[in-house]
């Protein structure tokens, strides 16, 4: 039987809530209280949503929604221009607040970040009571919440951050995990979207428990190599540490689909709004890069990607789109299922601001 080893981190996982909804509820007396969706269209004529304030995710909108559908879902929902500038301004004077608390400070986006306080600044010593403090100067200098997780590693620190949003503050401690773990959906589970999870459902695998009766062979043999992660994971054990300073290697973004997609018009579509979630991304972190790819995953799942690089650096949409598609023309289509469609780019130019951290490639 393995066992888990000895843990002595003390991880904090913080997570705005609703970050831009937020701060333009914040700024803009208008929009407190209301459905509002930070970048979209009105009348849902193209682009997608950034992200949608609580009073707008009760209709269902969520992030990487098409505003066409947000329209749909809430009629009376608010389009709001990004103001990057803004969210990036407010994301320093978080990162400023980490700050005086620790210097291990990995960022996993402009709005969230992983802590190490297991050796903090002010000699506090309880990871709880650093949790609180960073929530109340959050509030108290932005006006802004912020929801916290903390635990014994970065997995379920970042699991707890989000049972009780908005303004929420989770503790799970060592003695708990190995249950917390158990009783846990397998869509909660990092690197689990929506096909993994259907094919988990389908072998009869609802929650961690389920998962803990298979050993770590069946477990590699069915998931690969992210079955030995689960293995693991699924009891407690987690050895990640947290890595301040990353350098950005890779911007992208991915759909998986609700249906295969078979006609290339289809394809087309979803490649122009994943790309537009590329070019925001990429503005948003003032990135430009040579190298695009684009990434495809048959019914059968199995992926190939295909890639381009150019002489100079791009970050426009038009050109994103049209190397993406061309990438697809010049792949065998013929007779396929198509389930995902993913485009990055890489091979970056200059890293303008090192405090940037990696865009994780998620399933929107």
């Amino acid at each position: 039987m393995q066992t888990r080893p000895e843990i002595k981190r003390k991880i904090i996982h913080i997570d705005m809530d609703a970050f831009y909804a937020s701060i333009e509820q914040r700024d803009n007396p208008d929009y407190r209280g209301k459905p509002i969706a930070v970048g979209g269209s009105p009348q849902g004529r193209g682009g997608v949503v950034a992200t949608a304030s609580y009073e707008a995710r009760k209709f269902g909108i969520r992030s990487a929604m098409p505003s066409k559908k947000a329209v749909q879902l809430c009629p009376d929902v608010i389009f709001v221009r990004p103001r990057f500038d803004v969210y990036k301004s407010v994301s320093l004077h978080i990162r400023e607040i980490f700050g005086r608390y620790t210097d291990l400070i990995e960022p996993l986006s402009l709005d969230e970040a992983y802590l190490d306080v297991s050796a903090d600044k002010q000699n506090i010593g309880s990871a709880i009571e650093i949790a609180r403090q960073i929530k109340k100067a959050i509030n108290d200098e932005l006006q802004l919440t912020a929801s916290a997780g903390i635990s014994v590693n970065k997995f379920v620190a970042k699991i707890a951050s989000d049972l009780k949003k908005p303004d929420g503050l989770t503790f799970i401690g060592p003695s708990k995990i190995e249950s917390f773990m158990e009783s846990l959906p397998v869509e909660k589970f990092f690197g689990v979207g929506k096909v993994t999870a259907e094919k988990m459902r389908r072998m009869g695998l609802y929650t961690g428990a389920d998962l803990k009766k298979l050993t770590e062979s069946e477990l590699t043999k069915h998931f690969g190599k992210a079955g030995k992660f689960y293995f693991k994971i699924v009891r407690g054990i987690d050895d990640r540490e947290v890595q301040p300073n990353r350098e950005t290697k890779s911007v992208g973004a991915e759909d998986t689909f609700p249906y295969d997609l078979t006609e290339v018009e289809e394809m087309q579509d979803a490649l122009d709004r994943i790309a537009r979630i590329v070019y925001d991304r990429l503005e948003r972190h003032e990135l430009s890069g040579r190298t695009i790819t684009l990434k495809i995953k048959y019914h059968n799942f199995k992926i190939v990607t295909r890639s381009q690089s150019f002489t100079t650096s791009i970050n426009d949409f038009d050109s994103i789109i049209i190397a993406a598609k061309k990438l697809l023309e010049a792949t065998d289509l013929e007779e396929k299922r198509v389930r995902l469609l993913g485009i990055s780019l890489s091979n970056f130019r200059d890293i303008s601001a090192r405090e940037l951290p990696d865009q994780l490639r998620l399933e929107l």
